[in-house]
C-alpha cells in the first residue's frame, strides 16, 4: 500500500534528520512517556484524573531521572528504531527490570508523602508497555515508510517536459504507477516556471542540466502533443546531450479520449528527429477521386497500401476493393477497417470487399475490375526489398512490371477513370533490379497513356522515398538492435536516405492523383536527405545510452559497418532530369521523364519476357540497361538459382 503523501513527507523529514537530533527526540518522547505513566497510574489508583503538581511532580521527576540514564546505559538510543528486533527488546526488558526495582523501592518500600504506594508498582509496568509500544509503532511506521522511500528513490527518476493539460494527466498516471519516480516538470512558459503542480516543481529549460544531474533523472517524457515539429526537434537535440531515455506522447488527434495513460507513451520516431512541419492536406483534392465512388487498392495489406485504405475510408467511397495476394495481410487490413468503420459514423455507408488476387493474374484482375468497375485504382502492389529482389530478379520484374501492365490493361478494359502507380526514388538512375523494374513500370504506364486508344483511363505515377515504419525500414530495425544491447548494423557510414511518414505519403499520393491529366510522374518533396549514421547515433543517445567508439570504448552500443548489400546505393535521387515543375500543392512536383512509344516498348518487353522465360539473366540485365535510362548495376548477378547452377 502506498502511504499517504503527508505521512510520507513527515517520515521522510524525520529520516533525514541528523542522528543526534533523532536521539534527542527519542529522549524527549521517553520523558513524556514517563510523565504519562505516572498520570495513568494515579488515575488507576484514585479513579480520577489529577493535575500533576506538588508531590506528584516527585513521581514524575524521579521516573525521568531513573529511566533516561538506564536507557542510555543499556543502549536503547543506539538502536535504529525502525530496525529494532529481539536484541533491542531484551535490552529494554533489562533496563525496565532495574528501573522497576529502583522505582518500587523509592515509592512502595520507602514511600513519599502524598504519593500512593501502589504507583511504585503500577507505573513501571505502564512505562514498560508505553515504551515497548512506542518502539513497535516507530518500527512499523518508519520501517515501512523507510522501505517505501528507499524503493521510491530506487525507481527511475522522471521529468515531464510540458506542464500543460497532457503533462498533468501524465503526472496523475505516474502517481498510480510503481515504475517511475516523478521528479518534476519542465516548461517553456515563464508563467509556469517556479510554480508547483501537485507538489512537483516546474523548472525552466535553462536549468535542465542541473535538474537531470541533481535528481538522478533517467527518463524524460515529452507531454507536448501539439508542439511545432521544429521546436520538438530543438528540444530533442538538447536532450541528446544527457544520458536520458526520451519518450513522447502521440499527437493531439491520437489523444482524443481526453485521458492520458502510461500506455500512450511511445519511443521517439524519426519524424520527431526530422523536425519537418507537415502541410495540411487539401480536402477537395483528398476526396476528389474517392468520395461517392468505387475505389480499388492493390497491395492493400502492405505498408503504403494499408495506409491508403485507412485514408480512403475517411473520404467515404461507396465501395473499397482490398486486393492482396497475402491471406494474412488481407485479413488484418480488412479486420482493422471493419472496426474503423463500425466505430465511426460511416457504418453501413462504406462497403469493404476483401479480394485475394495476384496482380500478375490477368483473368482474375479482369474479373474483379469488370465486376465492380472502380472509378479509381491505386496500384501499390510491388516487391520493394532491394536485396531480395536482387537475389530473385525474374520474380521482381514479373511482379513489378508485368503486374503493373496486367492491372493497367485490366483497368483500361473496365473503364477505370484514374490509375495511380505508387513508385519509388530508387527508379531514378537505379543500381538495382528493384529500382529498374519500378522505372520500367512507370514507362509502361507512360506509353499506355500516350496511346491514342487509351480511352478514358488517366495513368499517373507518384514517386517518393522511404516511408517511416514500413516493412524493412531501418527505424524499427535499429530500435530492436538497441533494445537487445547492440550492435547496430549499418551498411556504410555515408549512406543517406529520404524519409516521409506513411500517413503523409498516402495523403500526398491521393492529392497527386487528383491533379493528374494523364502520363505525369509526380515527385513528392521529401525534405532533406538523412545520414543514416547520424540517425543511428541519435536513436542510441535518446534511448539513454551512449555510442561505443574508439574514443569511447566504454560506450553502450556499438555501430558495425557491414558493407553495401547487392544493388544498394549510397544516395537516392527523385528526378532523372533537372526540370521539375511545381503544382498547386507545395509538396508535389511534376517531372518530365523520357519515354518510349508503346509499340517499341512492347516489342522490347517481349524480348525481356523471352529472356526471363529462358533464365538468361545476362540478357535480362542487358535489356534493362537498354530500356531504363541510367541503370548501372554495381554487382554481378546474385540470383540464388543462377549461383546454385554455377556452383
Amino acid at each position: 500500500m502506498t502511504p499517504h503523501p503527508d505521512t510520507s513527507a513527515t517520515a521522510s523529514a524525520l529520516l533525514e534528520l541528523p542522528r543526534p537530533v533523532k536521539r534527542l527526540l527519542a529522549v524527549l518522547v521517553d520523558a513524556s512517556l514517563c510523565t504519562l505513566a505516572v498520570w495513568v497510574a494515579l488515575y488507576l489508583r484514585l479513579e480520577v484524573w489529577l493535575r500533576l503538581e506538588g508531590a506528584y511532580l516527585w513521581a514524575v521527576g524521579i521516573s525521568i531521572a531513573l529511566a533516561i540514564p538506564l536507557f542510555i546505559r543499556f543502549g536503547l538510543y543506539r538502536a535504529i528504531f525502525r530496525y529494532a528486533g529481539w536484541n533491542a527488546t531484551v535490552a529494554l526488558a533489562q533496563a525496565m527490570a532495574l528501573y522497576g526495582l529502583f522505582y518500587a523501592t523509592v515509592f512502595t518500600l520507602v514511600g513519599i508523602q502524598g504519593v500512593p504506594r501502589s504507583v511504585g508498582l503500577v507505573q513501571p509496568l505502564l512505562l514498560l508497555v508505553f515504551v515497548g509500544l512506542s518502539r513497535l509503532a516507530i518500527r512499523l511506521w518508519l520501517g515501512g515508510l523507510y522501505r517505501h522511500l528507499l524503493a521510491e528513490k530506487a525507481r527511475p527518476g522522471v521529468l515531464i517536459y510540458g506542464a500543460g493539460e497532457a503533462g498533468r494527466q501524465l503526472a496523475a498516471a505516474l502517481a498510480r504507477s510503481t515504475e517511475y519516480r516523478l521528479v518534476g516538470f519542465v516548461d517553456d512558459d515563464p508563467r509556469l516556471q517556479g510554480r508547483s503542480l501537485d507538489g512537483r516543481d516546474v523548472h525552466s529549460p535553462d536549468h535542465l542540466d542541473q535538474v537531470i544531474e541533481r535528481e538522478g533523472v533517467n527518463d524524460v517524457l515529452l507531454a507536448l502533443p501539439s508542439i511545432d515539429p521544429v521546436r520538438r526537434r530543438q528540444i530533442v537535440d538538447r536532450l541528446r546531450a544527457h544520458p536520458v531515455h526520451v519518450r513522447t506522447l502521440p499527437g493531439v488527434s491520437d489523444l482524443a479520449s481526453g485521458r492520458v495513460s502510461l500506455s500512450d507513451l511511445r519511443e521517439l520516431d524519426i519524424e520527431d528527429l526530422l523536425g519537418r512541419a507537415p502541410v495540411s492536406p487539401d480536402p477537395v483534392l483528398m476526396g476528389q477521386l474517392i468520395s461517392g465512388h468505387v475505389v480499388a487498392v492493390t497491395g492493400a495489406g502492405g505498408s503504403i497500401g494499408s495506409e491508403l485504405c485507412r485514408q480512403i475510408v475517411q473520404q467515404r467511397p461507396t465501395t473499397l476493393l482490398l486486393i492482396e495476394q497475402s491471406e494474412f495481410a488481407l485479413y488484418a487490413i480488412h479486420h482493422e477497417l471493419q472496426a474503423l468503420v463500425q466505430r465511426s459514423a460511416m457504418a453501413g455507408s462504406v462497403q469493404l470487399v476483401p479480394l485475394l488476387a495476384s496482380v500478375t493474374d490477368r483473368p482474375r484482375m479482369d474479373a474483379i475490375l469488370q465486376s465492380w468497375q472502380p472509378h479509381t485504382l491505386y496500384h501499390a502492389a510491388a516487391y520493394k526489398h532491394v536485396p531480395l529482389v536482387e537475389h530473385n530478379p525474374v520474380q521482381g520484374i514479373r511482379n513489378n512490371v508485368w503486374g503493373t501492365w496486367c492491372c493497367a490493361e485490366a483497368a483500361r478494359g473496365a473503364g477505370v477513370r484514374h490509375f495511380v502507380l505508387i513508385s519509388t526514388d530508387k527508379a531514378v538512375r537505379p543500381t538495382n533490379i528493384m529500382g529498374a523494374s519500378k522505372r520500367l513500370a512507370e514507362m509502361v504506364l507512360q506509353a499506355m497513356d500516350s496511346e491514342s486508344g487509351a480511352g478514358t483511363t488517366r495513368f499517373c505515377m507518384v514517386r517518393f522515398g522511404n516511408v517511416l515504419g514500413s516493412s524493412g525500414s531501418v527505424v524499427p530495425l535499429f530500435r530492436q538492435q538497441i533494445a537487445a544491447g547492440g550492435p547496430i548494423t549499418l551498411t556504410h557510414p555515408d549512406i543517406t536516405r529520404y524519409f516521409m511518414t506513411i500517413p503523409e505519403a498516402a495523403q500526398l499520393v491521393m492529392q497527386a492523383g487528383a491533379m493528374a491529366t494523364g502520363g505525369e510522374v509526380f515527385v513528392l518533396d521529401m525534405g532533406e536527405p538523412v545520414r543514416i549514421m547520424d540517425l543511428a547515433q541519435r536513436m542510441v543517445e535518446l534511448s539513454g545510452r551512449t555510442v561505443k567508439t574508439p574514443d569511447r570504448p566504454d560506450g553502450d552500443i556499438a555501430i558495425e559497418i557491414t558493407g553495401l548489400r547487392p544493388g544498394e546505393k549510397l544516395f537516392e535521387e527523385l528526378l532523372i532530369g533537372d526540370n521539375p515543375q511545381p503544382t498547386s500543392h507545395p509538396r508535389i512536383m511534376k517531372a518530365h521523364e523520357q519515354q518510349l512509344a508503346a509499340p517499341i516498348l512492347e516489342a522490347e518487353l517481349e524480348h525481356l519476357n523471352a529472356a526471363m522465360e529462358s533464365g538468361d539473366l545476362r540478357t535480362v540485365r542487358a535489356l534493362l540497361q537498354k530500356l531504363v535510362q541510367g541503370y548501372q548495376p554495381e554487382t554481378d548477378i546474385v540470383d540464388w538459382l543462377h549461383l546454385r547452377a554455377g556452383a
